[in-house]
């Protein structure tokens, strides 16, 4: 069985091809993909170059090896960059000045393929924005979710962003905030087939660099890259190559003017001491016992609802509880916390924070500059530093 070859075929059904070629035959417009010498190349060379005509030379990495040619496959501005500087950032998503010929659309894979980074010219998509776009075009730009009238679900994990939230709100689709792991999203699109609400079609996605739908059961990096083109491909359609290209940023930015901005940063602490990591937790769960809402933690940043998460599956009914510590504020932001790697010698940390802002002078921030004294009022509630020993976390997404 030629898998690279099922999935192509695959592929055809959920996009339309000829759309897409109309973008990648535009006078003047450079895609490239890095598969990270992960399982992905074998099907990139299938989908970019055998049936898009995408020139080899614009696929990087996509020999797959057992050590993913010495590098860390993992695809984020930290890991992928060659890919990152190729489209002229750096590892921090600011824009590197002076540099030429910078492709229109960058995209990369992990080593098993399921995740993905979007990237426009010297332009960072984050995971979380890339989720809710998909999710607000599909209907217009797939016809595997415009064929059957539109989504009937968004969903997506509960340290993602809420910009799908906002999506779903508008369309009137429901939307499903569930805990890390591809089986919640997977239970939600079995809904109809076990006798409930059927919620196909779905999208969902997490802020880990996965994307998905029910075309699969699983997250699917490829995919992703194909739904960003087919936006691309359906906003250029109509526009004469005299005209500039609706860009990736372009496209983005409109979504925030219409929906507003979250803007979103996750930092990682990799192989804390396990028994100072439960400790730092146990304290946020004191905290949160204590009652904490009404609390002003920094003037403009009074806490509201703060939790340890639980999901009540609707489709199985189980419960899954101490999913991650939440404190959220009154304006809209929060920070949580979340813990993996208890059962081996060292546990990571992880931190997410989010702020929501509206206003239009206020949507073109440096995603640093806007969540400055959330960061630091996250690390000064959670002493992390003092339970880790580190005053920098081991990656920033």
């Amino acid at each position: 069985v030629d898998s690279a070859a099922a999935y192509v075929e695959l592929m055809k059904e959920v996009f339309d091809f000829d759309l897409l070629k109309t973008l990648i035959q535009r006078e003047g417009f450079k895609f490239v993909y890095d598969a990270m010498h992960g399982v992905a190349g074998p099907y990139a060379r299938a989908i970019f170059t055998d049936e898009l005509g995408i020139p080899e030379s614009c696929l990087f990495n996509c020999t797959p090896s057992e050590d993913f040619g010495g590098g860390h496959p993992d695809p984020n501005l930290t890991y992928a960059h060659d890919l990152v500087k190729t489209c002229g950032l750096t590892s921090k998503g600011e824009k590197i000045s002076g540099v030429e010929n910078v492709p229109d659309m960058g995209a990369a894979a992990d080593g098993d393929a399921d995740r993905n980074m979007i990237l426009g010219k010297q332009f960072f998509v984050t995971p979380s924005d890339s989720v809710a776009i998909i999710a607000a075009n599909a209907a217009h730009c797939i016809p595997f979710f415009k064929n059957q009238g539109g989504l009937r679900a968004v969903a997506r994990s509960m340290p993602t962003s809420a910009a799908a939230d906002l999506v779903a709100k508008k369309m009137g689709t429901a939307i499903f905030q569930v805990p890390t792991g591809w089986k919640f999203f997977g239970n939600l699109m079995d809904s109809g087939e076990l006798g409930g609400e059927e919620l196909n079609p779905l999208i969902c996605g997490e802020e880990s660099f996965g994307t998905g739908s029910n075309h699969i059961r699983e997250k699917d990096g490829i995919w992703a890259v194909l739904c960003w083109m087919s936006i691309l491909a359906f906003r250029n359609k109509d526009r004469s190559q005299s005209e500039d290209l609706v860009s990736i940023e372009d496209i983005v930015r409109e979504h925030w003017a219409t929906y507003g901005r979250n803007y979103y940063s996750r930092y990682d602490y990799e192989n804390v001491d396990k028994e100072k990591a439960m400790a730092m937790m146990a304290e946020l769960t004191n905290k949160i016992e204590s009652g904490l809402a009404g609390t002003e933690l920094l003037p403009g940043y009074t806490l509201g609802e703060c939790d340890e998460f639980e999901y009540h599956d609707p489709v199985d009914k189980s419960v899954s509880s101490n999913q991650g510590w939440r404190f959220n504020f009154t304006d809209g932001s929060r920070f949580v916390f979340r813990l993996s790697g208890t059962g081996s010698v060292g546990a990571t940390i992880r931190l997410y924070l989010e702020k929501y802002e509206s206003e239009e002078s206020k949507l073109s921030q440096l995603t640093a500059d806007a969540l400055s004294d959330l960061v630091q009022i996250a690390l000064k509630f959670s002493r992390i530093e003092e339970y880790t020993g580190r005053k920098e976390p081991t990656v920033i997404t």
